[in-house]
């Protein structure tokens, strides 16, 4: 099979990503072999690549996978050789400690994601465990079904964090891949609340996404708002919009910090000016296959429809690089 594989921590701008061809895996006795036809490109490999998110090397990475079943290990028993399925970042966990018992499978010390623990969907075919694959809906193509494996589920995580009421404000810091998911179902569930929209450059791609997606005022980063924000949920890879994210918010907000890894430090906060009078900041830490789950259900509700740039495989340099310099708007998504 052809993959793209990672052998070394670098800059993107060096193109680290090496075609190869290399042994289609074999599923283990609980593990399915997908035959992938999609994967979406996300900030994530970003931090792989660049090391601020360390991965087993080599690896192959990708986490927004879609493709259809090849090849059943011994003991699985959910589905079918030619069955559909999505693959997210959540690869597998330990299933007996306090975390994984409870629900919170994401926080587990054990905790294993694909294309940074295990290899990932920038190949033609991947294994993963049949529990962390899921049915995706027939409504989407599997280009569109690519980026709600994680910009989607882990936007809506992230959404689920701010506990947003209907009628509120919320700020998005970032309107690339999960913001521009994000949006659609804040107008969906709470349709009495305002979107205001924070982006890197006045009129650049995602500020024209956003505009798109009928945000209720869009800015950047740097600018106040109209209202005060009650919530805010920040997806950039850099620290500055946390500093003006808590700036903006209405006393007793509450900001989601939706990021892996920075770029770059949040910068000193003054206590008066950014967290006083009970203002909140909470992370978001992986996700949990019950997030994808809901999401997956909830977009096939609501239509949801990523914008979508295809690549081919061995165009995935490219696509990173793009990625990082924000030259296209919404999703990238590697067409196998």
């Amino acid at each position: 099979m052809k993959a793209m594989v990672l052998k070394k921590i670098t800059q993107v701008e060096n193109k680290p990503l090496e075609l190869e061809d290399l042994p289609i895996p074999e599923p283990g006795y609980n593990e399915i072999l997908i035959k992938v036809s999609a994967c979406g490109v996300c900030h994530t490999e970003l931090d792989e690549i660049e090391g601020r998110k360390k991965p087993k090397l080599p690896v192959i990475l990708g986490h927004e996978v879609v493709g259809y079943i090849d090849k059943l290990g011994s003991k699985t028993k959910r589905f079918k050789v030619g069955t559909r399925v999505g693959v997210a970042w959540f690869y597998s966990s330990c299933g007996i400690c306090k975390f994984c018992t409870s629900g919170r499978e994401n926080l587990c010390y054990n905790f294993k994601a694909t294309g940074c623990d295990a290899n990932g969907g920038y190949a033609e075919y991947m294994v993963v465990p049949e529990e962390s694959a899921y049915l995706i809906p027939d409504i989407f193509s599997d280009f569109e079904a690519a980026p709600l494996m994680c910009a989607g589920a882990i936007g809506y995580r992230a959404l689920k964090l701010a506990d947003m009421k209907n009628g509120e404000n919320i700020g998005l810091y970032g309107f690339g891949a999960s913001a521009h998911i994000v949006i659609q179902l804040v107008k969906y569930l709470y349709p009495n609340s305002k979107v205001f929209v924070f982006t890197r450059r006045k009129d650049d791609e995602p500020s024209k996404l956003a505009k798109k997606k009928e945000a209720d005022w869009v800015g950047v980063t740097g600018d106040t708002p109209p209202e005060k924000i009650d919530k805010a949920i920040d997806t950039t890879p850099v620290g500055i919009p946390v500093k003006e994210a808590l700036r903006n918010l209405e006393k007793g907000g509450r900001l989601v910090i939706n990021a892996i890894r920075k770029e770059t430090k949040i910068p000193e906060l003054d206590y008066a000016v950014n967290l006083w009078n009970e203002k909140e900041i909470k992370s978001v830490a992986n996700i949990t296959r019950n997030d994808v789950r809901e999401f997956l259900s909830l977009a096939a509700e609501i239509s949801i429809k990523p914008e979508v740039k295809l690549f081919k495989l061995e165009e995935a340099n490219d696509a990173l690089n793009a990625l990082k310099h924000g030259e296209y708007k919404g999703a990238g998504v590697l067409k196998l």
